[in-house]
């Protein structure tokens, strides 16, 4: 369409409506395949992105930031930030996997693993894009991964919906994935590692005043070193009542982990969902930074008292659902929590 030939008002009227279409919804998300993200933003400012690069042996979301657009979610190995942990590299962004899958281990799979120990691990690989959606309420994102062994053979079909939202202080993120079998039956061993994980920013982890070693379910072990906790405020609250490390291989409906970063105060509340399996969950929540929720991983947490291996048939299916809210401005009251909670379990 030639516009100087259009009397200028009617060109204006077109203008504004072709900017309107532009900037349509509060929320956008756009592929950039290139780069192998999908980008979310929510009034033209960055909420997340989902991130497949293959050299992260999964997908996740990176990074989490509140509405003042804080970063809550640690930078390294991706994007390094000044006084950080160096450790756990397979620890970033958001992600779900799990550490005992027929024998594999798609929980502690990263580009540190030497190559002569890859067969002991898996790694989940993004197949599609199924839905992209963006409305003024919300950004919908459908996707497809496949779990596969080492030489790309594929045990598990995942499929995964998340759903991004925004109030005036809060942002929110549903998940719900199903995981199919393929061709074989597949167990999830008993497992301390899993399921859905967050590695957080330095400033939100527990205070811990000494180093510790981790060993992982194939013996190698990484130490955390103790570090200056001059800027660290993190502290955990379950559902239960419990607080601090004493959250760590508890059951809890859900865990609220406050802290403050440049005086800002931060909530980040993972919420388990009671059509989840072993429902209420086991906290995989440690002081130096990992906050996930394990439905499946019962026996380390319990000290033997209890077991959970899962299996599933060719062509079964199992679902979880799991819900995040980052909160910016206070820190959650549990009556808060509990009533974001109770929405969430009616859908």
């Amino acid at each position: 369409m030639n516009l100087t030939a259009i009397p200028l008002g009617i060109g204006i009227l077109l203008c504004v409506i072709s900017s309107f279409r532009v900037d349509k919804y509060r929320f956008s998300i756009t592929e950039d395949k290139a780069a192998k993200r999908i980008n979310i933003n929510v009034d033209g400012q960055p909420f997340t992105s989902y991130c497949y690069a293959d050299s992260l042996m999964k997908p996740i979301l990176y990074p989490l930031r509140t509405t003042k657009g804080t970063l809550i979610t640690r930078g390294w190995p991706i994007e390094p930030r000044s006084g950080e942990r160096i450790d756990h590299p397979h620890h970033v962004g958001l992600w779900f996997n799990y550490g005992n899958v027929n024998g594999l281990d798609f929980w502690n799979n990263s580009t540190a693993i030497p190559s002569e120990k890859k067969n002991e691990y898996g790694t989940i690989m993004h197949a599609s894009v199924d839905q992209l959606k963006a409305t003024n309420e919300y950004a919908l994102l459908a996707v497809t991964k496949y779990w596969e062994k080492p030489d790309a053979a594929r045990l598990l079909k995942e499929d995964t919906r998340y759903i991004f939202r925004e109030t005036t202080d809060t942002r929110v993120i549903e998940l719900t994935i199903t995981l199919t079998a393929l061709h074989e039956k597949v167990t999830f061993t008993d497992n301390k590692e899993g399921l859905l994980g967050i590695r957080v920013a330095r400033e939100l982890e527990h205070p811990s005043d000494e180093s510790v070693k981790f060993t992982d379910a194939n013996g190698n072990i990484t130490e955390v070193p103790k570090q200056d906790n001059t800027f660290v405020t993190g502290n955990y609250y379950s559902s239960e009542g419990l607080t601090g490390d004493h959250v760590w291989g508890t059951r809890a409906q859900w865990v609220n982990l406050t802290g403050t970063i440049n005086q800002e105060a931060i909530s980040l509340v993972i919420l388990d969902h009671p059509y989840n399996i072993g429902y209420p969950a086991y906290w995989h929540a440690r002081g130096y930074g990992l906050f996930a929720v394990n439905n499946l991983g019962q026996q380390a947490m319990s000290n033997g008292k209890e077991s959970l291996n899962f299996s599933l048939l060719p062509g079964k299916s199992i679902t979880f659902r799991y819900e995040v809210l980052i909160h910016s401005g206070n820190h959650l009251t549990a009556s808060a929590i509990n009533h974001a909670a109770q929405l969430f379990w009616k859908k």
